[in-house]
């Protein structure tokens, strides 16, 4: 019978196309992969990949005894993981992917606690401003927004992203404050040029009643990064269009002061995401668990909705 190391090596060599890239993935070393896919092809007496200096290319035998042990194998690998944690504490790495910003200001304080909790979780966060592949990449959870949900993918809504209209006291003392979102054009803006796009990203407010009315800023100061527009707002440089979530502290320590109550663009919502398993590993749903609690705890939902004054 082949070991699951042999067929792991296998999977992640035709996910990635390269022995190096799974080697990464998989904590070993490239020349240790190779030779792991060479006993598997040894073993099963077939060529499963076309080999060249640039990429590695599935056979029609090695796609098709991908397609049959994939789906077989990931229950192995839950299995294997969820057997072991039944006995003592979640443990392992825990790969998660979060928006930067996001992520600091209200997933990061969290850490410490769930770590008294679960000492044997090794966290390994990265903080990027992308939808990542959660089964490709191998992470146990992401964060965020607008991640395409494929049959092997699950998500929990967390809060709403609702964005408002925010400026510093200093930059509105003396300032007639607008009494609608057309208003906002007035005053100088801070907004935020797409990096995928290359546009300047313009909203479209609505209110309780569902009357909808366009904000469109002035391009006054450009930046690419939500974290720089509240930065500059907080300097007095304008009105930006930010998260709630982003801007909540500033607010609520009057740092920076809402205009246009009530008024607010709905951006969808903050989920979090992870790989849909039979058996999820103990680590991976203790995880998932302390968040949404800790976010029901702070009434972070509710605290987030723009539709409140």
């Amino acid at each position: 019978m082949e070991t699951l190391v042999n067929l792991e090596s296998f999977v992640r060599s035709a996910e990635h196309g390269s022995f190096s890239e799974a080697a990464r993935w998989l904590s070993l070393t490239p020349a240790a992969v190779s030779r792991n896919v060479a006993m598997l092809e040894r073993n099963l007496g077939v060529r499963l990949f076309q080999r060249s200096t640039r990429r590695l290319t599935l056979t029609e035998a090695g796609e098709s005894f991908r397609s049959a042990i994939t789906g077989n194998l990931a229950g192995i690998q839950a299995a294997i993981e969820g057997i072991s944690s039944l006995g003592g504490e979640p443990a392992g790495t825990l790969k998660v992917s979060l928006p930067p910003t996001f992520g600091m200001a209200h997933v990061l304080p969290l850490l410490p606690g769930f770590l008294k909790r679960y000492p044997l979780v090794r966290p390994e966060w990265h903080f990027e401003n992308r939808q990542v592949d959660l089964v490709g990449e191998g992470y146990d959870v992401a964060i965020g927004g607008g991640f395409e949900l494929s049959p092997s993918v699950v998500a929990r809504t967390l809060v709403p992203v609702h964005v408002i209209a925010v400026a510093s006291p200093a930059y509105m003392m003396g300032r007639k404050r607008p009494r609608d979102p057309g208003g906002l054009h007035a005053f100088s803006g801070i907004v935020m040029r797409s990096l995928q796009t290359g546009r300047i990203r313009q909203w479209t407010m609505r209110d309780m009643s569902g009357r909808e009315e366009p904000a469109h800023l002035q391009e006054s100061t450009v930046v690419n990064d939500p974290a720089a527009m509240r930065e500059a707002a907080l300097l007095g440089l304008g009105i930006a269009m930010l998260a709630t979530a982003d801007v909540l502290p500033a607010l609520e320590s009057g740092a920076l002061v809402r205009l246009v109550p009530r008024w607010y663009s709905d951006a969808g919502a903050i989920s979090v995401y992870y790989a849909s398993r039979t058996l999820l590993p103990a680590k991976t749903r203790t995880f998932i668990d302390w968040i949404v609690e800790s976010f029901e705890e702070q009434r972070l939902a509710e605290r987030f909705a723009g539709s409140l004054a």
